[in-house]
């Protein structure tokens, strides 16, 4: 049954108006604000929201994926916006030049969004 269905993030933040900011100057995306939650449309139907808590712990892996089309490019675009992704060089994992290519094939770049959030561009093969 929940195969049918479209999957939403929800992403936390202890500081809505810094957040906003962030997913504005950074990714260029505009909110709809609802009370103490931003709520992001995107392409393909796809929603996320980013909610106000006062918990700052955050979750060290990725919490939220955004599909590109080229990855290079979405990374030179968010870099020059000033965004700070992460290189990885471990057993499992290593960028080059930001970006990890998967087992398959699959194609993948991390940051970390304003309130600590990690996200991820995603190319798939």
């Amino acid at each position: 049954m929940f195969d049918q269905f479209r999957v939403y993030a929800a992403l936390p933040a202890t500081d809505l108006e810094r957040a906003k900011r962030f997913y504005a100057e950074k990714l260029g995306l505009t909110p709809e604000q609802r009370g103490d939650e931003l709520r992001y449309e995107c392409g393909d139907g796809s929603v996320f929201f980013v909610f106000e808590t006062s918990i700052s712990r955050r979750a060290g892996h990725t919490q939220a994926g955004i599909g590109v089309q080229d990855i290079e490019a979405a990374v030179a675009e968010l870099r020059s916006r000033g965004v700070a992704f992460e290189e990885y060089d471990t057993p499992e994992l290593t960028t080059v030049d930001y970006i990890a290519t998967q087992p398959g094939g699959d194609r993948a770049a991390w940051f970390t969004d304003s309130e600590g959030n990690v996200l991820a561009l995603v190319q798939f093969r």
